[in-house]
């Protein structure tokens, strides 16, 4: 277990402790963006191999074992999950990485909904798998991918922010970190066809299928058809 706590602090310092601060410009400054970015990527494959890796191998205690009903209800959360992530490469989007070029547009399809879709999409993945396995090792393992991808909204916001500060406020004023909270503020409103047939459609095929290849995928099924 130590292992998976020390490969999750990695992950978490290299998202947040490099990608999140004013250390991540120290060193654009002196490699440049691209080469930031290539090693970046690298560096974040490594992390996630060794934190897999980590976690399968890690002694883990039961906390808690969710009943049938919630594992249904976890299970249908991941359907917004994979339309949200699909939505979110589908359009570009201007806190997606390498999108900052799409800050003066006017913001449309799921940026009404929420600013963050390929996040929040990591997020649901990370709480519905938590919630689902309810032992220490996959807090610990799934809580890494929480716990950047809460932070990482507002610390890509702060990012923003100091790159292009009147683009950004525009931004801001039309839409949200929290899904549908600027539709209900009454700052945006929602376009069904502006997010287009893709999203739901790929998100829901994609959504079954790993339902149905969960288990021979990852060795268990959430859910029992039988029962």
């Amino acid at each position: 277990m130590l292992w998976l706590v020390l490969a999750a602090l990695l992950w978490i310092a290299v998202h947040i402790g490099i990608a999140g601060t004013a250390l991540r410009g120290a060193i654009v400054a002196r490699i440049g963006e691209g080469a930031f970015r290539a090693g970046f990527s690298v560096f974040s494959v490594i992390t996630i191999v060794v934190l897999v890796t980590a976690w399968r191998r890690a002694e883990t205690t039961p906390l808690w074992f969710a009943p049938d009903w919630l594992r249904w209800v976890l299970v249908l959360l991941m359907l917004p999950a994979f339309i949200l992530f699909v939505a979110s490469v589908a359009r570009r989007n201007p806190t997606a990485v390498g999108g900052e070029g799409a800050l003066d547009a006017e913001p449309g399809g799921i940026q009404r909904v929420t600013r963050h879709p390929m996040l929040w999409s990591f997020a649901l993945w990370a709480m519905v798998h938590i919630l689902g396995n309810g032992d220490t090792a996959a807090i610990v393992f799934f809580g890494a991918f929480l716990v950047t991808a809460l932070a990482g909204m507002p610390s890509i916001d702060a990012k923003l922010a100091r790159r292009a500060p009147a683009a950004w406020s525009q931004l801001a004023a039309k839409t949200s970190i929290l899904p549908f909270a600027a539709i209900a503020a009454g700052r945006n409103r929602l376009q069904l066809r502006e997010i287009g047939w893709v999203p739901p459609v790929v998100g829901l095929i994609a959504w079954a299928t790993l339902l149905h290849f969960h288990r021979s995928l990852f060795g268990i099924a959430p859910v029992t058809m039988g029962g």
